[in-house]
């Protein structure tokens, strides 16, 4: 609750809009807003997701995840301790990122989704690893078949692991993005493998900011 209430507070500074406006395009009081924002109440999950929409982040989708808390049968415990928002990503595919273009929301056919706890500053999506390019020796490594989470909205500064693709592939590429001696390469963490000259024609889809794993 406390993840959703402030990324809507900070969009809303964002966009200069205030709990009259936002309210007035929901159809709502203002005070139902205020209660919401100000944890008086809890928004159902459809109402959480109205109000993202309302500030122009459909990208973002709010899903529940329910944790039992360890406790004796006799305590009584309110729903906002039992459960927490998580937003939903679409896992994609290494052709579909290069369809995402700026200021887009990417549409999906039979989307799959999973959980984050991370809320997006552009329409965020999955990837899943494939080969071992990203498997490092020792430090950070992600190896094949752990689902990384892109942000085509963060800046890609060097030192960060970005989702890159050359005009002439039809796939993009994992890599990080590294300056040495004011010039920039895409590099692989595996060390067996050569890294890149970055061009100006290589387009950055996004930057990875999450890595998972399902055992």
């Amino acid at each position: 609750m406390d993840k959703w209430i402030e990324l809507v507070k900070a969009k809303m500074s964002e966009l200069k809009i205030t709990q009259e406006i936002l309210a007035e395009r929901l159809g709502m009081s203002q005070g139902g807003i205020g209660h919401w924002l100000n944890k008086r109440r809890e928004p159902g999950i459809e109402d959480m997701n109205r109000v993202l929409q309302a500030l122009g982040l459909e990208f973002l989708e709010v899903a529940l995840v329910i944790r039992e808390p360890q406790a004796s049968a006799e305590d009584e415990i309110p729903l906002a301790h039992k459960y927490n928002p998580y937003f939903r990503y679409p896992i994609s595919d290494w052709h579909e990122p290069a369809e995402v273009r700026d200021g887009e929301v990417p549409v999906y056919g039979k989307a799959r989704y999973e959980l984050s706890d991370y809320h997006a500053r552009g329409p965020a999506f999955w990837l899943r690893v494939a080969g071992d390019a990203m498997t490092a020796p020792n430090g950070i490594s992600i190896p094949e078949g752990m689902l990384i989470l892109v942000d085509p909205a963060m800046e890609a500064v060097p030192g960060k692991l970005v989702i890159a693709q050359w005009p002439d592939s039809a796939e993009a590429t994992f890599r990080k993005l590294i300056e040495e001696g004011g010039q920039r390469y895409l590099v692989p963490l595996n060390p067996t493998y050569p890294k890149t000259l970055y061009a100006d024609e290589c387009r950055i889809i996004g930057v990875v900011v999450q890595a998972t794993a399902r055992f």
